[in-house]
C-alpha cells in the first residue's frame, strides 16, 4: 500500500518547465526544468516579480504580460504558440542577453472563494524548431542547431512528423552522427544527394564512406568529440564517389560540425549541416582566369600590334599603302576579340575560328588542312583562346615573326566525335623549350584539359613548336 502522493516532488519531477505566480506575479514556485531551462536557483527568484527576474521591454513583455492579464480576469487559460524573449544569461556563464523563442500557456489556478490565486506557466523553448524551419525554407545561413530537440524528433521519427519533415526536406546538407565511430544516426535528403543515394545510416563513417577517410575529417570529427567545440569549415574541397562505382568528384562544401552535448556535459555525437558551393567556387576560379586571361590579353595585342606594323610596314611601298593594311588587320584583330567575348554563341565553325585569329597574319603562310566543324559554343570559346594563344606566342617568337616562317594546321575527327587536331610552326627561328612555365602554356593546358576535358601536348623541337590537342565534341557541356 502507498502512503500519500507527495505533488511537490512529482512538480519538481516534471521533464518540462512549470513556474507557478500570484496575482502579482511574483514566484510561488518552480519546478528543476525551468530552473535548469533559464539557468537560474531557486533561491535567486523566490518571491521576485517576474518582470523583475526577467526584464524586457517593448513588445514581448506587452504580450506575455497581456497573457498574464488575460488569465487573471478571465479565469480561463492563455496561450502564447511563439513568443520571442531574451533570457538574460547569469554572470558565470558570460552575461548578456540570449535571443530565444517560447511556447507558453498561462493556467489560473482559484484560490478557496473561486477567483484565481495563481498562474502555473508550462513554457517550452523552441528555438531550435523556428531556426531548423528558417533552414528548410532558406532564411539565414549555416543555421546552428544546438537543442537537441531536432535530434530526438529525427530518431523517434513520429513522436514529431512535422519536424522530422522539415529536417528531411531542409535545403542544406544534415546528418546525425553517434559515438566515437561516428555512426550514422540520420541524414536528410540534401546529403543523400550528395553521397550519391547511398544507404549509410546505422554505418559507421570510415565503412559509409571510405574514401574521406583519409583527406583527415575523422580527425576532424574526433577533435570536435574530444574539444566539444564547433568546428566551421569555408569551402572545404572534398573527392567524394556520387555514386557507389564512380570515380572520386571533388566538390567544395560549406559546412559546420557541431557537437551534440548532453546535460552531464559529455558529447555523444555531431551533428553535420552544410550547403554545397562547388558551382560558385568552379565560378570564382574561372573568374579569376579570365581576369588574368584579360590582363594578359591586352599585354599580347600589343605584342601582337607591334608585330602586325611591322610586316606591314616591311611589304608597304608607300605611307597610304601602309595605313590601308594596318588598319585592315587591326580591324581583323578586334572583331576576333568580339567573337571570342560572345559567350552565348549558338556554334561556330572550327574554320571560323582559326580564320578570325590568323586574320591579321598574311594566308599565304598558313596551310590548313581538314573538314571544317560546327563546334558547340563552349568548345568554341575555349579553342578560340587557345588559337589566339598559339598565334600571339608565334607572332612574337615563332613563324610569323619571320618573312618565312609558315604555320602547318591539319585536323580530323577520329574516332568519331573526338577532334584530333595539330599546330606546328616550320621555316622560322630555332626554337628552345622556356626556362618556366608561362601563363600562356598554362591556359591552354586548362582550356583543353580542365575546361574540355581533353589531352595536350606542346613540343619545342629545334625546328618549330607543335602543339597537338585532342578533345571530345560529343561531350554535353
Amino acid at each position: 500500500m502507498t502512503g500519500p502522493i507527495d505533488f511537490a516532488t512529482v512538480f519538481d519531477r516534471l521533464p518540462t518547465p512549470y513556474m507557478m505566480l500570484d496575482r502579482d506575479l511574483r514566484y510561488v514556485a518552480a519546478n528543476q526544468a525551468y530552473l535548469e531551462t533559464l539557468a537560474r536557483r531557486w533561491e535567486d527568484i523566490a518571491g521576485l516579480y517576474v518582470f523583475d527576474a526577467f526584464p524586457s521591454q517593448g513588445e514581448s513583455r506587452e504580450r506575455l504580460e497581456a497573457s498574464f492579464r488575460r488569465a487573471l480576469d478571465g479565469g480561463r487559460p492563455d496561450h502564447l504558440p511563439l513568443i520571442p524573449y531574451a533570457i538574460e544569461r547569469p554572470a558565470h556563464l558570460g552575461g548578456g542577453f540570449e535571443d530565444r523563442i517560447w511556447s507558453a500557456t498561462n493556467t489560473p489556478i482559484p484560490g478557496p472563494d473561486g477567483k484565481t490565486a495563481y498562474i502555473v506557466q508550462h513554457t517550452q523553448d523552441v528555438t531550435a524548431v523556428q531556426r531548423l524551419k528558417e533552414v528548410a525554407f532558406g532564411r539565414g545561413e549555416m543555421t546552428m542547431l544546438q537543442d537537441d530537440v531536432l535530434l530526438r524528433a529525427g530518431a523517434a521519427g513520429a513522436q514529431n512528423d512535422d519536424l522530422r519533415r522539415l529536417f528531411m526536406q531542409a535545403p542544406s546538407f544534415m546528418a546525425v552522427l553517434r559515438g566515437p565511430e561516428h555512426r550514422f544516426d540520420l541524414v536528410n535528403n540534401a546529403y543523400g544527394q550528395l553521397i550519391g543515394w547511398r544507404d549509410v545510416v546505422g554505418l559507421p563513417l570510415r565503412e559509409a564512406l571510405p574514401e574521406v577517410v583519409e583527406q583527415g575529417f575523422v580527425e576532424l570529427l574526433d577533435r570536435v568529440t574530444a574539444t566539444a567545440e564547433a568546428f566551421v569549415g569555408r569551402e572545404i574541397k572534398v573527392a567524394l564517389r556520387r555514386t557507389p562505382d564512380a570515380p572520386l568528384e571533388d566538390r567544395f562544401l560549406d559546412f559546420i560540425y557541431q557537437p551534440i552535448v548532453e546535460p552531464d556535459g559529455s558529447v555523444s555525437g555531431v551533428l553535420v549541416e552544410g550547403s554545397d558551393v562547388t558551382e560558385k567556387v568552379l565560378a570564382g576560379e574561372q573568374q579569376r582566369l579570365l581576369l588574368d586571361e584579360l590582363n594578359h590579353r591586352v599585354k599580347n595585342t600589343l605584342a601582337t600590334v607591334q608585330a602586325i606594323a611591322r610586316q606591314t610596314l616591311r611589304g608597304a611601298l608607300t605611307p597610304e599603302a601602309f595605313a590601308r593594311a594596318f588598319e585592315a588587320r587591326l580591324l581583323a584583330l578586334s572583331q576576333t576579340h568580339n567573337a571570342l567575348t560572345d559567350s552565348q554563341w549558338a556554334g561556330a565553325g572550327l574554320r571560323q575560328i582559326l580564320g578570325q585569329e590568323l586574320a591579321p597574319y598574311d594566308p599565304a603562310r598558313i596551310v590548313m588542312e581538314g573538314p571544317d566543324l560546327n563546334l558547340p559554343a563552349r568548345v568554341a570559346l575555349s579553342l578560340g583562346m587557345v588559337f589566339h594563344e598559339l598565334a600571339t606566342n608565334a607572332a612574337k617568337y615563332g613563324a610569323l615573326s619571320t618573312e618565312t616562317g609558315r604555320l602547318l594546321l591539319a585536323w580530323r575527327v577520329d574516332p568519331p566525335g573526338v577532334l584530333d587536331f595539330e599546330w606546328r610552326e616550320a621555316d622560322g627561328p630555332a626554337v628552345a623549350a622556356p626556362a618556366r612555365r608561362g601563363f600562356g602554356s598554362r591556359l591552354i593546358e586548362r582550356s583543353i584539359g580542365a575546361e574540355l576535358r581533353g589531352e595536350v601536348a606542346i613540343d619545342y623541337a629545334e625546328t618549330g613548336l607543335a602543339c597537338r590537342f585532342t578533345v571530345s565534341l560529343d561531350r554535353a557541356f
